[in-house]
C-alpha cells in the first residue's frame, strides 16, 4: 500500500502513519520528494484497508499496490485450477456442457429434459428447483421435492446434478440430495452468509456474476468462498445489466479473457439468460468458447412454450442437438475438444 501525503505534512503526522503501519506488522518505506512524500507499506498488505489511514492527519490519500483477493488470484497461483465432477473435468482443455431446464416442474418434464440432455451429448445436468423471481406471485420452484426430480431424472442417465441454492438453511438439503455442483445465482453473489457456508463444504460451487458487479466485486465474492477452505469455485459470466433494452442483458465476452489472465479459476458462459431469447442462444455459446470459457450453462426443456419458467430463452432438445455439433466443429478449429456424453448406443456397441 502506498500513503499519499499532503504537501505540508509535517514529520509528526508521518510518524503517526508510519507507527501505524508497523503496529499491523508490515515494514515502513519513506520517499520525500520536493512536493510530496510517499509512505509505502511494505508486506502482505492485506492487512490495511484505506480506512486505517485517509482519516489521519496530515493524509491526501492511500491505495492498495496489491489486488484485494489473494487465494483467487493467478498471481499466487499460475496453474489454471480444474474442477473435476465427477468425471467431467471444468477447466481444461475439453469444453463442457451444462443443459436442462430453468426450473424443476414435474417427473416427466425432467425425464424428458434428460433425455434430450443426455442424446446430445452434454455431461452435467441443470434445473431449478429453488427459483429467485422478480415478482413474488412467480412460480417460486419446487422446493426440496424438485431436488428429488431433478435427482430422479439425472440418475436415468448417470449426469451430475447443477442447482441453486438461495438459503444457507437448506444447505443440509442439497447436501443430503447429493447435489453435485451448487450454484449461487446473480441475486445472491454478494450473500456473505451464504459464501461463508458453501465455503466450508467439499462440494463445487458456480458462482454467476451480479447483474452489475464489476470483476473485481466478483472475484472477492469468489474469495469469501475460497477463504472458508472450499476451492473448488467455477466463475460463471451470465450477462450485466447496462441501459440496452433489445436483449435482456449483455453477455461480457470481455470479461472471460479478463478473468482467464486475472485468476485461476474455471470461467464458463450462461448464454440463455445473458439474451433471454433461444434465437440468441447458439451465437452467444459460440462467442463464449471462442472468447475461452470452460463450459457452457444452457437451458434445455422439452416443449419450451410449456415451461413456467423462462420459456422464451429455452432450447428444444433439437435445437440443443444441433447446437453441440456445432460446438464440436468450433472447439476442434480453437484446438479443443467438446467433451461429450457417448450415448448408451455407443457405449453398447463398445
Amino acid at each position: 500500500m502506498i500513503i499519499v501525503m499532503e504537501p505540508d505534512a509535517g514529520d509528526a503526522e508521518i510518524a503517526a502513519v508510519e507507527a501505524r503501519i508497523r503496529a499491523a506488522g508490515l515494514d515502513v518505506h519513506i520517499s520525500r520528494g520536493t512536493e510530496r512524500t510517499l509512505i509505502g507499506a511494505i508486506g502482505d498488505e492485506r492487512k490495511l484497508d484505506p480506512e486505517m489511514f485517509d482519516p489521519l492527519p496530515g493524509v491526501e490519500r492511500s491505495m492498495h499496490i496489491l489486488k484485494p483477493y489473494k487465494l483467487v488470484a493467478r498471481e499466487w497461483h499460475r496453474a489454471s485450477t480444474i474442477v473435476n465432477v465427477d468425471g467431467a473435468a471444468i477447466g481444461g482443455n475439453a469444453v463442457q456442457v451444462i443443459a436442462g431446464p430453468c426450473s424443476v416442474e414435474t417427473q416427466p418434464q425432467m425425464n424428458a429434459a434428460a433425455d434430450g440432455v443426455a442424446a446430445a451429448g452434454a455431461r452435467l445436468m441443470r434445473g431449478g428447483a429453488f427459483k429467485p423471481r422478480t415478482s413474488p406471485y412467480a412460480f417460486q420452484g419446487k422446493g426440496v421435492e424438485g431436488l428429488t426430480m431433478l435427482r430422479n431424472a439425472a440418475a436415468r442417465h448417470g449426469l451430475p446434478i447443477v442447482t441453486e441454492l438461495m438459503d444457507v438453511r437448506m444447505l443440509d438439503a442439497f447436501l443430503e440430495q447429493r447435489v453435485d455442483v451448487i450454484q449461487i445465482g446473480t441475486r445472491n453473489m454478494q450473500n456473505f452468509d451464504l459464501l461463508k457456508e458453501v465455503g466450508r463444504v467439499d462440494v463445487p460451487v458456480i458462482l454467476k456474476r451480479g447483474m452489475s458487479a464489476t470483476i473485481s466485486e466478483w472475484l472477492m465474492a469468489a474469495e469469501y468462498i475460497a477463504a472458508g477452505g472450499n476451492h473448488k469455485i467455477i466463475l460463471c459470466e451470465r450477462g450485466i445489466r447496462t441501459f440496452e433494452t433489445a436483449y435482456r442483458n449483455v453477455l461480457d465476452v470481455t470479461a472471460v479473457a479478463v478473468l482467464k489472465r486475472e485468476t485461476h479459476l474455471p470461467v464458463i458462459v450462461d448464454p440463455s439468460h445473458a439474451g433471454g431469447k433461444a434465437w440468441m442462444v447458439p451465437a452467444l455459446s459460440c462467442a463464449g468458447v471462442a472468447a475461452g470459457a470452460d463450459a457452457l450453462l444452457i437451458e434445455v426443456h422439452p416443449c419450451p412454450p410449456e415451461a413456467w419458467c423462462d420459456a422464451d430463452q429455452a432450447l428444444t432438445p433439437a435445437e440443443f442437438g444441433a447446437l453441440m455439433d456445432k460446438l464440436d466443429a468450433l472447439s476442434c478449429a480453437m484446438g479443443r475438444t467438446l467433451e461429450r456424453r457417448r450415448s448408451e448406443a455407443t457405449i453398447e456397441a463398445i
